[in-house]
């Protein structure tokens, strides 16, 4: 598990370059008793499917890191990396899993390996009109080898501010985009959004912000983007109620947004809530959502990015008994 591990944390898989990872796995790592379903998605990425019998329970996590990438390090209990954690690690601890199953018999499970989680979930969306039949689905994210209860949406939102540029020494004579974007985010610092008693509090974070006017010109255009990560007493209002804050000329055009999901859940395992999206959501016809996986999202997207080889070795205890917990539940 852990050469594994090792190697294909080797291969540099930021979005958008996940096939390299994708054909690697394919190629040289095919259990001997499953069958291998490449699935090319629409914009040519690549899922990895490796099925043993027509499956009714599915691992599966993904194959895409965010940006930069950085090299494998293994010492004293850890390995670091990038994609260590998230979530090149969760797919180590299924492909042992499966091998696992595999030397005892069974025939009814798979490893779904994605593309694109990181951004948009392309990889999942392409597997959720494919598969057929499965009744479970295990989706690993770094979860502290906790058990989840529920998980937060998401919107993404464009916001695009309008203005009139000018010289700068003379700021009556245009109209100042970046003043409008000011103002409109004291707004949304000063909304208050409803607290939810599962997930809490509803957040967001701003990036890709740009205005290419020059510094003595006054700015006639922002564009950024706003992630929100969602709640369930949020999700279904917030657009509209970011466009009540949003003044003649800013426009709010949402690119994409998940739902926040209750998951299935099992005895004997410590639970937990997360703030964070996985492909869960888009994997609805994969029959009952389950999330669990080694490692902590503290250190996910960071520099510092690590998994514990301990929280490995019981993240495959863990993932084997919540397979025979759920065979049970097929049997019921």
């Amino acid at each position: 598990m852990l050469d594994f591990l090792v190697k294909i944390l080797e291969k540099d898989s930021t979005s958008g370059k996940e096939e390299t990872v994708a054909d690697f796995i394919a190629s040289n790592f095919k259990p001997a008793g499953a069958e291998v379903e490449m699935q090319v998605i629409p914009n040519g990425k690549k899922n990895v499917f490796f099925k043993w019998g027509d499956p009714e329970i599915i691992f599966c996590s993904h194959l895409d890191t965010v940006p930069p990438y950085i090299p494998p390090v293994r010492e004293n209990g850890i390995i670091k990396g990038r994609g260590s954690c998230d979530a090149k690690g969760q797919i180590a601890a299924m492909y042992e899993t499966c091998l696992q199953l595999e030397k005892e018999g069974k025939t009814n499970f798979g490893i779904l390996m994605l593309a694109g989680e990181e951004v948009g979930s392309y990889g999942a969306i392409e597997a959720n009109k494919r598969i057929k039949g499965c009744k479970y689905v295990v989706v690993g994210e770094p979860t502290e080898n906790k058990m989840i209860e529920a998980g937060k949406g998401n919107h993404m939102v464009e916001v695009s501010v309008k203005g009139k540029s000018c010289h700068s020494g003379y700021p009556e004579n245009g109209d100042n985009a970046v003043e409008r974007m000011r103002l409109f985010l004291n707004r949304l610092a000063e909304f208050k959004f409803d607290k939810d008693d599962v997930l809490g509090e509803t957040t967001y974070n701003i990036g890709m912000l740009r205005s290419d006017n020059a510094h003595n010109v006054v700015s006639d255009s922002v564009k950024f983007k706003i992630f929100f990560r969602t709640t369930f007493a949020t999700h279904d209002t917030l657009i509209n109620n970011i466009r009540s804050i949003a003044d003649e000329n800013t426009e709010i055009n949402p690119v994409y947004g998940d739902s926040p999901i209750k998951f299935h859940t099992l005895g004997g395992f410590e639970k937990g809530i997360v703030s964070y999206g996985s492909d869960a959501p888009e994997l609805y016809n994969l029959g009952k959502r389950l999330l669990y996986g080694p490692g902590s999202i503290l250190v996910a997207h960071t520099e510092n990015e690590f998994i514990r080889i301990e929280d490995l070795e019981k993240a495959v205890k863990d993932l084997k008994n919540i397979y025979y917990k759920l065979e049970k539940e097929l049997e019921q």
